[in-house]
This record gives C-alpha cells, structure tokens and sequence, in this order.
C-alpha cells in the first residue's frame, strides 16, 4: 500500500544545545529556562521506603515456553500490573547479556564524543525525521522551559522509514548494536502483546495484525549533574504515546518517577531486567482496561544517569482505536478512531503535558 510508504510529517521542535555541555561548565545556578519549580512539583523525592515502589515482576520465560498451556498464574499478574500500575519489570525477556552490555557501552561512548563530532549528528530541521539526532523533542516556542537532559532519538522500524543517510553517519558499532537491539526488542515488545491479547480475550490475529509491522523509536537519555536539582526537571512529565516502552538503565543512578495513587515514587530498576510501561495506544487498543501512566525523570548534584528507551507502536498506516473484538453495546469505545500516523503527526505537535493527548483522543460524550 502506497500510503504505508509515507513520512511522518512530524513538526519540527525547536533546535537547542546541549546540557551535557552547559554541565561543564561548573555552573552553581542553573539558566532561568531551565527553572522549573514554578510549573512543577518538588522534584526531589526522599529516598526512603515510603518512596520506594515495588512494581511487579513478569517473568517472560515463564509466561511463553507454556505454549497454549500458558501459565495462568503469570498472565494475570501481567494483567493486573497493566490494569493497575501501568508498569513492571520483565525478566528473563531472552536478550543476551552480551547485546544489553554492547548497547549500554555503545550509549556510554556516544554520549562521550567530542562535542564537534555530535554537532554531525544533532538534529536537522530540514530532514524528513526532524526528531531524530542529538537535541531535546517537544520544543514549540522560544519561551518554553527545557528539561535538564540531552537525548539522542533514530526511528529503527520498519525499514522503509530509517533515515539512511543519517543512519550511516553513526559510528560503525553503534549501528550494528542498534539493529540488533531492535529486533530483540520488538520480539519482546510482540511477546508480551501476544499475551496481553489473550489475558483481555482479545482476537490473537486482531493484535498480530496490528502491531506486526509497528513503528519503533529509540532514545537514548543523558541526565548530567545539576546544581539546582530541586529547580530542575530531567524529564517533564508524560505519558507515553506508545504501545509498550522498554526501558534499559545503563547505571544504578535513581530518577525514574511514577505518579501512583497521587503521589510521585521512585522506581528502582533490578539487575537483567527491562522497565516496561504501558503506553496511550494500548490504552486505546485496550478501550481503557489497560493505563498509561504519568512518569518523568528527577535529576542530582553528582551524578550523571544514562538509559535507553525503545518505544514500540502499531503499524504506520493501521487504524488505530479500541480492538473491535472488545467492543459491544454494552463496552461502547471510549477513545475516537484514527490513524496511527495522523495519531503521531498530532503527538509531536505538541508540547507534553501529562496524559492530556490520550485525554484529546477521547470520544466526546463519553
């Protein structure tokens, strides 16, 4: 289908340098631009049980070598965790410490390039994929407040929408990682789905088609020291416009905040394991029984944080709106209908703000 061989026409954000940069410069207060404590709350969160979240556990391994014997003890704590915390941890997913170890080597050291060789891959407003390179995303106006961080963004599925020419401006190892690491991690991202069409008895072939040939992005996040912590903010707060997220952590630097029952906690990544959180397109597919949650990224004095995110979506020209197969007289959808690349065209033209785009997707009388 011609249409499926689109661009997204994404707007373009704002281009604007680095922190990693500004860091160095032994600042003790940070821009104003960077200010944050007007429109935020206290970033900081102390560091006690009460702050602490346990979220749970999904062991993949257990949930797919069943086969159709299918452990339903795991599927209902997958199900359980995507209906009520909007996030888990997944271990034993099948990627090989050795990949995980090349991708968090690989960020390490594309981070570390001299500043004039990142200048090579920093965004470019005139691409076809404005997002992708060094930079930050979501910057609309001059006068907007900046998160505390640096990110590097590529769109690695499906094939026709990579950027070639930018693709083969990266270093030779990090490509290679790059393509390893994403197809490790739409197999996980396809896994788990699989999954979560049988724990919400959704049509199996109804799922597959849907995501078989998704959308996939990859950003990588640098969180350097900051003066002003309690000022800062590493990531604003948001939800994913995504279907499943797969969050690696390179180091053992806290940060990653969830908005549960009202109140912001810390999520501690354990050793092996993914971070995966729902994101608004599952939301959506799911008519609601699935949430997206509220997250963001606090930053410290001292140290920096690294991370890898993979986001996985539904296919470029699917329709995207709640699974037929789940929708009756009496479970109406609640989300309106549209496809998934006019969904992301009106995602990145706007500034984030919570859950408000899933909110705008809403169908009016419900």
């Amino acid at each position: 289908m011609e249409s499926s061989r689109e661009t997204l026409k994404i707007r373009k954000s704002m281009i604007v340098g680095s922190v990693q940069e500004l860091a160095k410069e032994c600042l003790v207060k940070i821009p104003p631009r960077y200010e944050r404590f007007d429109d935020q709350e206290n970033p900081v969160v102390d560091d006690d049980e009460s702050s602490l979240l346990s979220v749970p556990v999904i062991d993949l391994q257990r949930l797919m070598d069943s086969g159709d014997f299918m452990d339903d003890s795991e599927l209902e704590k997958l199900h359980a965790a995507c209906k009520d915390w909007g996030f888990f941890q997944v271990v034993n997913h099948g990627v090989s410490n050795k990949l995980v170890d090349g991708v968090k080597l690989e960020t390490e050291k594309l981070f570390k390039l001299p500043y004039e060789e990142k200048k090579k891959l920093w965004q470019q407003p005139e691409s076809n994929n404005p997002s992708e390179g060094f930079g930050q995303a979501f910057v609309l106006s001059e006068d907007q407040k900046l998160d505390w961080s640096d990110m590097f963004a590529i769109f690695t599925l499906p094939l026709y929408i990579t950027n070639n020419s930018f693709y083969d401006k990266l270093p030779p190892n990090l490509r290679e990682i790059l393509k390893a690491y994403s197809t490790e991690t739409k197999r996980v991202s396809m896994e788990l789905l699989g999954c979560l069409a049988k724990a919400l008895k959704m049509d199996s072939e109804e799922m597959q088609e849907l995501f078989h040939d998704g959308f996939q992005a990859m950003r990588m996040n640098y969180y350097p020291p900051c003066p002003e912590p309690e000022k800062a903010i590493g990531f604003t707060p948001h939800s994913d416009a995504d279907a499943l997220t797969i969050l690696l952590q390179l180091d053992q630097t806290d940060g990653l905040q969830i908005r549960k029952d009202g109140k912001w906690a810390l999520i501690k990544p354990l050793p092996n394991a993914f971070v995966v959180n729902v994101g608004d397109i599952l939301e959506i597919v799911s008519n609601g029984v699935y949430k997206s949650i509220e997250h963001r990224v606090t930053v410290n004095s001292t140290k920096e944080r690294l991370s890898v995110a993979v986001f996985y979506s539904s296919n470029l020209d699917s329709i995207l709106g709640p699974a037929s197969t789940l929708i009756s007289a009496h479970n109406p959808p609640i989300f309106r209908q549209v496809t998934t690349k006019k969904y992301y065209e009106e995602y990145f033209g706007r500034k984030l703000n919570g859950k408000s785009f899933l909110d705008s997707m809403r169908v009016a009388d419900v």
